[in-house]
C-alpha cells in the first residue's frame, strides 16, 4: 500500500519542480528593460532606463503580506579595444527596497543608489514606477573616459518578489522560483 503513495508523492514533486522552471522562464521573458538612454551632465556619464514588469499583482498581495521587496540592479563598463581585451573601468550593484506600512497605509521606497534616499508613496503604483526606474545614475566621472574610444555598458535587474528574513531561503527552497530577472542588456558607443 505504501508503494503507490509513494509513486503518487513522487509524481507531485516532480511535476511541481517543472512547473516551476516553466512560469520561471516564462516570467524571465516578460521582464525586460526599456527606454534606456546613455547621456553626460557636465562631469560624468548618466544613465536612464526602465524595467518593464507585468507581474505587480502578484508583487503587491506579498507586499502587503509584510514581505518588502527588493530589486537590485547591476552596471558594468568596459572600454573596448580592437586585438586586446577589454578593460573593465566600472562594475557596481545598487537595490531599491519597497516597505508596505500597514498602520500609515502607505509605501517606502529606498533608493540605494541616491545615498538611500526615502520616499513615501500613497498608491502601489507609484511606488513600481520609482523602483522600475534607473533615473540619472552617475555611471562615472567624463575624465576617466577617453574620447573617440569605443565602450560597452552591460546592465541587469533581479527582481525578488518575495524575500524571507534571516536565509529561510535556504530552508525552503520552492521561494526561489519567485526570483525573477532579466538577460544582460547591453549597450555599445562611443565617447
Amino acid at each position: 500500500m505504501r508503494h503507490p503513495f509513494l509513486i503518487i508523492l513522487l509524481f507531485l514533486i516532480q511535476f511541481a519542480f517543472l512547473s516551476g522552471s516553466t512560469a520561471l522562464a516564462a516570467t524571465k521573458q516578460e521582464v525586460q528593460f526599456k527606454d534606456i538612454t546613455i547621456t553626460t551632465s557636465n562631469t560624468h556619464l548618466l544613465l536612464f532606463g526602465i524595467v518593464k514588469n507585468d507581474k505587480n499583482n502578484d508583487m503587491e498581495q506579498a507586499l502587503h503580506s509584510g514581505i518588502p521587496m527588493r530589486f537590485s540592479f547591476f552596471i558594468e563598463l568596459f572600454r573596448t579595444r580592437e586585438n586586446w581585451p577589454d578593460e573593465e573601468l566600472i562594475s557596481m550593484e545598487f537595490s531599491h527596497t519597497l516597505k508596505y506600512d500597514t498602520l500609515k497605509e502607505h509605501y517606502q521606497v529606498e533608493l540605494e543608489e541616491q545615498k538611500k534616499s526615502i520616499s513615501t508613496y500613497h498608491t502601489f503604483q507609484e511606488a513600481m514606477q520609482v523602483m522600475n526606474e534607473i533615473n540619472g545614475l552617475r555611471v562615472i566621472e567624463l575624465s576617466q573616459l577617453l574620447p573617440d574610444s569605443s565602450y560597452e555598458l552591460r546592465m541587469k535587474a533581479e527582481l525578488y518578489k518575495k524575500t524571507l528574513p534571516m536565509n529561510l531561503h535556504y530552508v525552503v527552497p520552492f521561494v526561489s522560483l519567485w526570483d525573477v530577472e532579466t538577460d544582460w542588456h547591453t549597450i555599445e558607443f562611443t565617447y
